[in-house]
């Protein structure tokens, strides 16, 4: 935790909580484990595939330390854990919530609070639930002075709700769990809503997304555009992302390659439809022909853009299918000769 980061998209980390449990692909290798933190307390996940955890752990000692940042921030919530994590209590999150609505609605700078998640279903649920909202504005009054208590509870709960400086992020790594997790996050009350496709593990469309538990093809949404077909014909418009994250794998010994046509259509499709686009990195992977000069000794790989092995020099070889393994550093984070770092705009009430 802290008032600083590395990471690319945010400005602070603020970890109220820690730890995780791996749910999908995409966390098959994930970084907490190899932060300083958890490699000081000897905390690893007790499993290689899904369903390994590291236990999770509260911090309540933690909480305030946001409203202690006088500067306002971009700040990650949980940046080594999932907030919304069946381990956290329901109260708890309430708390989290809590202090972010605080920020918002005291005398004090207004930081934007970015929450990322997989756990799409109990986001949703807390969030649209009447009790949850009125444990977020009692306990954010009570981080005022008396005076004011009840001017903070109002606010919160009849005027600031969704909280306008919380924007909502779910994680998606393939098509599959796109069109699970995205749909849900469009249906959850939010001020700004986002999507991280980190690790970038297949190629995703965002503008034809089927609906879990629909007919595939039958009912459709465009997530850019908020825009939506019921076997073809056009519906009510409903919510759509305010902002697109992506990136390579890093990190491990099994870190996996990313195609750029993948990054390039998601760059693609969000400019066509005016969402920003912020692409995070490569990953320990890049395009070979990127490499000027190349270096002595690396690893190769040769994948085609729909995710299938290819050989160098075989049939439907491309350009930048061959890949190589240069770490996160050398591979850097341009994508065609320039970098993408749109963020949505800041919304105000």
């Amino acid at each position: 935790m802290s008032d600083n980061t590395n990471i690319e998209w945010t400005e602070a980390t603020w970890s109220p909580v820690t730890g995780c449990t791996k749910v999908s692909a995409g966390c098959l290798n994930c970084y907490i484990e190899r932060t300083r933190p958890f490699r000081m307390a000897h905390r690893r996940f007790d499993g290689d595939g899904i369903g390994g955890t590291t236990g999770v752990q509260l911090h309540p000692v933690r909480l305030r330390i946001p409203l202690r940042w006088r500067k306002p921030k971009r700040i990650f919530v949980c940046s080594m854990a999932d907030l919304f994590h069946d381990e956290v209590p329901d109260d708890y999150i309430a708390d989290v919530f809590a202090v972010m609505a605080a920020n918002y609605c005291w005398d004090r700078p207004t930081h934007t609070f970015q929450v990322v998640t997989k756990r799409h279903a109990r986001m949703r649920s807390l969030l649209s639930s009447e009790d949850f909202r009125k444990a977020v504005a009692r306990t954010s009054a009570g981080m005022t002075d008396d005076a004011h208590a009840d001017n903070v509870h109002d606010a919160v709960y009849f005027h600031y709700w969704p909280l306008p400086n919380v924007h909502l992020i779910v994680t998606a790594e393939d098509q599959k769990q796109a069109e699970l997790r995205i749909p849900v996050l469009l249906d959850t009350p939010a001020a700004v809503r986002g999507v991280s496709l980190e690790p970038l593990l297949s190629p995703i469309k965002l503008t034809h997304m089927d609906v879990e538990g629909r007919a595939p093809g039958m009912y459709q949404i465009n997530a850019l555009t908020g825009r939506n077909t019921d076997m073809g014909r056009p519906c009510p418009d409903v919510a759509h992302l305010d902002w697109v994250i992506v990136g390579g794998e890093s990190g491990g010994r099994g870190a996996r390659p990313m195609h750029p046509d993948w990054a390039r259509s998601l760059r693609d499709q969000c400019q066509a439809a005016g969402v920003p686009f912020l692409f995070k990195q490569w990953g320990e992977w890049t395009p070979e022909r990127y490499l000027d000069p190349r270096p002595a000794k690396y690893s190769r790989t040769y994948m085609r853009a729909d995710g299938t092995a290819a050989a160098f020099g075989g049939d439907g070889y491309g350009p930048d299918d061959a890949l190589a393994r240069v770490g996160k550093k050398r591979a850097g984070r341009e994508l065609d000769g320039r970098t993408w770092d749109q963020y949505p705009e800041t919304v105000t009430v």
